[in-house]
């Protein structure tokens, strides 16, 4: 794709129809990509005799695996708006250096986390919320997992800068190709081979490694990639604005996984195993609503930051206004669910009468506030999109740091119930959280069109 073909496509076809073709696919690329921990959670969950113990432990590895995504984020989310911005000021060359940069610290932040993971997975296990009962399922999965680390973080990071250019199917593609190889080897693994939880986190490194294969060809040696990756650079003027950027993203994920570290340590205090395993059950369903929303906003960074850069504020202004709408209604009907169905999803993951039993009142809780975090997410995300580190960040930062943990700690020293006072603890922030970030948001993006976008090059950065 030529400069000029990619300034047809993000910079004049108009905004509906070029957020769906751009949006729909990062929709189903991030529907995908959690189709790797849902469908082993429901083939783990429904293991004979033992798929409640085993589905609460793989539970208990989530913080880890989300601090891989989160490190992902860091090293490339903020590179691929920062390579976009740059294309839609004409400096392809800039935007390939900037990828070759966030490669490289994907592969150093992969290294050093699969080290991390091999020798001290049993004590964060424990710190968790592991009990006797759940800790040798869960050393069984991460111990597995932690081996194709450098191989998600890659699929990760790159296909990021996939999407930055326009290529969304393709990125979705990078997807479906991982999550249909999951689907077809976890039970082939769990039950064929009689692997069990082992056989789960086998299914997922293979996936991870096709799909890995798959976006390094394209960046690499397809006809049709407009940026190309040339090699491993590491340069500090380069990855510290990246660094900058990526940040919100990697204080949202890391965040949730001190979230998920609180919840399950509280609720195995309060409530035991059982309140673990509804956890599981309740982040796994919360994530069909974040990882949409998140895809949305993935889907329109590339309009927003291309235009942005070339200085088209009026497609800027319909593109997030329209990314706010579609956000905010897909969260409100995801609420509607939860309220009136919640039995249908826990069903999903388990088909033992007590836990789905307890999940359908903790899951009310806890999905009250959700119908918010549409507006919370597409807000904080356009400023991301804008090249807006600092105040990303610090919006990323409220609701979890500032407001979540702080309540999960505090509600139950002030309820009878305690569990019901840990569950009440989410939708208290989700509210106050997406009041906030609309209001900043609000008052701050005419006053960032106005200013215009950095200059990106060697060199300190400048406005326009």
């Amino acid at each position: 794709m030529k400069k000029s073909d990619n300034d047809l496509l993000l910079g004049q076809t108009p905004i509906p129809k070029l957020m769906l073709k751009m949006a729909f696919p990062s929709v189903v690329a991030q529907l995908v990509n959690l189709l790797y921990n849902i469908v082993d959670r429901v083939y783990i969950g429904h293991i004979e005799s033992v798929g409640s113990d085993a589905l609460t432990g793989v539970g208990l590895c989530m913080p880890m695996i989300l601090l891989v995504n989160a490190f992902a984020l860091l090293a490339a989310a903020g590179g691929a708006p920062r390579a976009a911005i740059a294309l839609g000021q004409g400096k392809k060359q800039e935007a390939e250096r900037i990828m070759s940069n966030c490669y490289s610290m994907v592969l150093i932040f992969g290294l050093l986390m699969t080290a991390v993971y091999e020798i001290w997975a049993e004590p964060m296990l424990w710190l968790f919320g592991a009990s006797e009962d759940t800790i040798g399922f869960a050393l069984e999965y991460i111990r597995v997992y932690a081996l194709g680390t450098v191989l998600t973080l890659t699929v990760l990071g790159l296909n990021s800068f996939i999407t930055a250019q326009g290529f969304s199917n393709f990125a979705m593609v990078t997807t479906l190709i991982g999550a249909a190889l999951n689907i077809v080897l976890d039970p082939v693994f769990i039950y064929g081979f009689d692997m069990g939880v082992t056989g789960a986190a086998i299914a997922t490194v293979i996936s991870q490694a096709v799909s890995c294969v798959w976006v390094l060809w394209f960046l690499i040696w397809s006809p049709k990639t407009v940026l190309r990756l040339k090699g491993l650079r590491l340069e500090g003027s380069v990855c510290g604005p990246c660094l900058a950027l990526g940040a919100s993203g990697f204080v949202m994920l890391s965040t949730e996984a001190i979230l998920n570290i609180c919840f399950n340590s509280s609720l195995s205090k309060f409530g035991g195993d059982i309140a673990v395993g509804s956890m599981t059950i309740i982040s796994s369903c919360t994530n069909l609503v974040l990882l949409p929303t998140s895809g949305i906003c993935q889907g329109c960074q590339p309009i927003i930051s291309y235009n942005f850069g070339a200085g088209n504020t009026d497609r800027v202004k319909k593109c997030v206004s329209l990314q706010i709408a579609v956000c905010g209604v897909y969260t409100f009907l995801f609420w509607a669910f939860c309220m009136f169905l919640p039995d249908v999803l826990a069903k999903i993951f388990s088909n033992d009468p007590a836990l789905v039993e307890y999940t359908v009142w903790t899951m009310r809780v806890y999905m009250a506030g959700i119908f918010a975090m549409g507006f919370q997410t597409s807000c904080q995300q356009s400023f991301m999109a804008l090249g807006q580190a600092k105040v990303s960040l610090l919006l990323a930062c409220l609701r979890k740091l500032l407001l979540l943990i702080p309540l999960i700690s505090i509600l139950p020293a002030l309820m009878e119930n305690k569990v019901f006072a840990v569950f009440l603890a989410e939708p208290v922030s989700d509210i106050i959280a997406a009041t906030v970030t609309v209001t900043v948001f609000v008052l701050q993006f005419k006053k960032i069109l106005k200013n215009g976008p950095m200059q990106i090059g060697q060199g300190r950065e400048k406005p326009c």
